[in-house]
Order: structure tokens, then sequence, then C-alpha cells
């Protein structure tokens, strides 16, 4: 806090400008959250529960004007006055908030997006808020549902009136909307279950939405075969978009650079140690062969990947907890399919308890999908040998314990002077931080009497790397340079050893998003760069402190960190 020059009292016009920026700033953030019912939803507030956002015209010119008053407030706290907390989260709001702005004026997914339009986020939301009563949840899900049929009427009207479909959106949204009548039944049932009272509502209002979401999916349909738009941002609009998500000074080009740069010393990196694992002198097509042993020798199958995602989890526990890498919140994790609504975009998440949620009792859901049903044989069996018995442990070393689940744990224990730590989360830094958690676990490897385990483990890793490389080298070559497709499933499958299938889902995720494949290259730089900034800064001091240290503040953008570590 600013003192007066005496350094003896508190500066009055400091405390005034903190009261104003803490009311302005959870003004501001009631307005974002009642906008969008379904990110308030996700956050654990359901004090919109009832609603769906409104993705109208009528409703995006009023949000615009919304947004512009809330950056011309902003504009008016003197950050010069803030304590460190508050000028940090004032930042964090103000890119929110522009983000917002420059998305709904500029961008505008809205017109050419139809995954932006579909009710599945609002739905599940709603069914995995263990923090509602399940008669609470039901009322929401049953007026959601009600709303469905004028929700899904404005997206059409939306986007016959845009530009034009990308083809990979449209065929991405049926397959969504076609989870989204499965979540009505098999994810409903239960909630129906323990409240028969509200059966006949309930029933009523999700016939209505599945009637709703069939005509959606005819529709969608109809205009596949001539959505023609590209998906591919630009180089402008993709520039804005990485600052805007990864709030980091470095450029797309700086980013590209370093990136194929890295790419280099990991492919020397993983060659190395491909040699020593098979105990011959390097050669051409070997790192390839010792991957695919590793990946026949552990092969999964549907009724293992589960288990073993459970038993990594366990062990990881007890791993972190023996190294004294980090404080471990007590709080339980759970592996669970993901849902069909949610497929399409990675094969896993963490989704941890609303962190703005008076009653955090959920456990943290960490979500597997498998491979869709109606994939051929032979495409089953090259998920099974990506996604085999050691990249499943490494995932859960990425998604669980010491990635996600501790780091959003400890997010959540955060306690500022105003809510926007909590709500608006960094992907740079929660990436970043899992990440670095592989590598750093990886250094005392997964066990300390299994030195084979550790190596292949350790080659794992390595292609676990390769792959968050390119990530970014992807995102800003698809996005900024044109980067076809055939060239794409080059990088990924040559360089990156990845399979055919695996490669195929990154590239279609390439399309349908931008800036946040490249969250976890960017993020790993920064947020190690911190941890070693800090040990210095502290020497001597335990990893467990450096890394509590770390993970204390929230999950705020690397570069704010920094100002809050004092580094």
């Amino acid at each position: 806090m600013t003192s007066d020059p005496s350094g003896d009292q508190p500066d009055p016009g400091a405390n005034a400008m903190t009261d104003r920026f803490r009311s302005v700033g959870e003004n501001i953030l009631d307005a974002l959250l009642g906008d969008a019912p379904e990110w308030a939803d996700d956050l654990g507030d359901h004090r919109f529960s009832d609603r769906l956002t409104d993705h109208s015209a009528e409703a995006d010119a009023r949000r615009a004007g919304v947004l512009t008053d809330a950056l011309g407030a902003l504009d008016e706290i003197d950050d010069l006055l803030l304590p460190a907390a508050d000028r940090v989260d004032l930042e964090m709001l103000r890119n929110r908030v522009s983000a917002d702005l420059w998305q709904l004026t500029e961008l505008r997914p809205q017109a050419w997006d139809p995954l932006v339009h579909l009710p599945g986020d609002a739905l599940y939301g709603l069914i995995a808020a263990e923090d509602l009563p399940a008669d609470e949840r039901l009322r929401a899900i049953a007026a959601r549902c009600a709303a469905v049929p004028e929700f899904l009427a404005t997206a059409r009207s939306r986007l016959d009136g845009g530009p034009g479909m990308p083809r990979v959106h449209v065929q991405t949204a049926i397959g969504w909307a076609e989870g989204v009548l499965g979540l009505l039944g098999s994810g409903v049932d239960p909630l129906v279950a323990q409240v028969p009272s509200l059966r006949s509502t309930a029933d009523d209002a999700r016939e209505t939405a599945a009637a709703a979401l069939r005509e959606h999916i005819g529709w969608l349909r109809s205009r596949a075969e001539t959505a023609d738009a590209d998906p591919r941002l630009g180089a402008r609009d993709h520039a804005a978009r990485l600052w805007y998500t990864l709030d980091s000074e470095l450029s797309q080009d700086a980013l590209l650079t370093r990136a194929e740069s890295d790419l280099l010393a990991t492919e020397e990196a993983i060659a190395e140690t491909a040699s020593d694992f098979a105990g011959a002198p390097p050669r051409p097509g070997q790192v390839r062969e010792v991957l695919d042993r590793i990946a026949a020798e552990g092969a999964t199958a549907e009724q293992t990947v589960r288990p073993t995602c459970e038993q990594a989890l366990e062990h990881l526990a007890g791993r972190v907890r023996d190294l004294d890498f980090a404080t471990l919140p007590d709080h339980p994790v759970r592996v669970i399919p993901m849902p069909e609504s949610r497929r399409g975009m990675s094969v896993a998440y963490c989704d941890p308890p609303g962190p703005l949620s008076p009653r955090p009792e959920r456990p943290t859901l960490i979500a597997v999908a498998p491979p869709p049903a109606d994939w051929p044989a032979a495409r089953r069996e090259s998920f099974y040998r990506e996604y085999n018995a050691d990249m499943l442990r490494e995932l859960m070393v990425h998604e669980g314990v010491p990635g996600h689940a501790l780091q959003l744990s400890h997010a959540a224990r955060y306690s500022g002077g105003t809510r926007l730590r909590r709500a608006l989360l960094s992907g740079t830094f929660i990436e970043g931080w899992a990440v670095y958690a592989e590598e750093a676990l990886q250094e005392d490897g997964w066990c300390a009497d299994d030195p084979d385990r550790n190596r292949r483990l350790r080659l794992v890793q390595l292609k676990t790397r390769l792959r968050m490389i390119i990530n970014a080298i992807l995102d800003v070559r698809v996005h900024a340079h044109g980067m076809t497709e055939s060239e794409a499933m080059s990088l990924l499958v040559e360089r990156g050893h990845q399979e055919e299938g695996e490669a195929a889902g990154k590239w279609r995720r390439a399309q349908l998003s931008s800036a946040q494949l490249a969250t976890y290259y960017v993020g790993d730089q920064e947020v190690s760069a911190i941890v070693r900034d800090l040990a210095a800064a502290l020497p001597g001091a335990p990893r467990r402190t450096v890394h509590d240290s770390v993970l204390a503040h929230g999950s705020p953008p690397p570069r704010h960190l920094r100002t809050l570590l004092g580094i």
C-alpha cells in the first residue's frame, strides 16, 4: 500500500483509489458473468443458471456498449495508487474486457462459427455442478432446455446472415450437437431419479430441447457440403488473438522462431535418449522404432484406459509427497469418460470445482475421451498405441498431479480484495505450469527404484515435448502462414512421431481453435524461467517452498506473477 512521505501513515488517496477499483472491478465482473451464464456456471456462480447466452444482433450491440463503458471506467483508475495485487487484477480485467470487445466486434465468431451456438456446455455445467442441490439443478436444466429452440433459431439466423462457415466447424458442430442429445438422456436421468417430483417438468423440457436440436442438426447437415469458408484467421487476426490469449510480450514471429529452434534441440535430445534406450548408436528411424516398441508393449484397450489413469494418479500423489515437490491439497480427483458433447478438441481435460462456488464440494474431474465408436478398427488401434500405458501416465502428470489438478487446487485457495483473480484464469500460466511439472518430475524419475520405467517415461515425456513445441508452430503456421494439411501431417507424424489418427485430430484442432495451442509452449518458457529466478532469489529454500510460492497467487499471466513475486 502506498504511504505518505513520512512513511508513518497510509495514503488516504491510495485507500480511496483501491476501494474505487475494487467496487468498479466487482461491478464489471458481475456484468461479464450475467452476460455469459455458461461461464458463470463453470466458475461456480449459479445466479444465472436459468438462462442461455443471448447471441442476437441486438444483444451484441448492447454488449459492445457495456464493454466500452467498462474500459472507460478502468481507464479512470490510477494504477500507481494501487497495491501490487490490485494492480495485477486491474490489468487482467482490462485484458479480458479488451479481448471480449475485440472478439465481439472484430473477429465476430458468432457470425461464422456454429460451435459458438450450441447449448452443450450450458447443460453439462449444471449436470456436473455437484455444489448445487439436485432439485435446483433440474429446474435450471429445464429452464435452459425450454430456451433451446429460440437459442438455436437465433444461431441459424446469425450464421445464415454471416460470411460463411468453415466445413470443419460445421462437421464438428454436428457431432457435438448429437452429443448434447445423448446428454439430455443419460446425463439428466440420474438427476430425475433423485427428484422424481420434477420428472414431468424435466421430460417435457428435454423433449422440447431434443426436437430443436434434431432440427438444428438437420440444418447443419444441409449446410455441410457448401460450407467453404477458410478456418484460418489470417496473420493480423491471429496476432491479435495471440496477444489477448497469451498476455505476453512475445510476438508472433519471435514465438515461431524460438519454437522452431527448440524443436531442433528437442529432436537431438530424444535421439540421444532413444540411442541409450536401444543400446545402439544413433541412426535414422531409431527414435520411431523405440517409441513404437514402447507403444506396442504398453498398448491399452477400452477397458484399461480408465484404470491405468487412476493407478497413475494414485502413484503420482505418493511420488509428489515423497519428493516434497509441492503441498498436496486434500481434494479428491476422479477420472471420468469425456462427455460426447465435449469431444473433438482434445483427448483429456481437467475440470476442477468452480472457484467462485460457495460450496466447492465437487471433486476435480479428469475427463478422458475414448475413440469414437464409429472409427474404423485400424484407427481405434492407432489411438490405443498413441495413448499407451506410459503415455497415459505422462498425461496424468499434466492433467492431474503435479499438473492441473494440483495447481488449480492451490489457485482456488487464493483470496484477494476482489473475486477477479479467481475468475480470470490465464491459460498461459495454467498450461505452462503443467508442462513445467512434467519436465520437473522427469528429472527425479517416475519412481526411485525402476530405472527402466524412468527411461521409458523420459522418452515419452520428450515425445510430449515435441508435441508441445509443434503445437505452437502449427498454431502460427496454420493461421498466419497458410500451412496446408499435408504440411501439418508431415510435421506431426515425421517430426512429432505421432500416430496418424492423433495427427489428424491435431490438424482438426488447429483449425477449430487459435492461440490456445501456443499456451503450452509459451507458458512453459515463462513459468520455467519464473521458478528458476525465484529459486535463485531464495537460495537454500526447499523446492516445495519455491513451488508453493509460485502457486499461491491464483492463475495470473506469468508476466504479472513476476510482479507479485517481486522478481
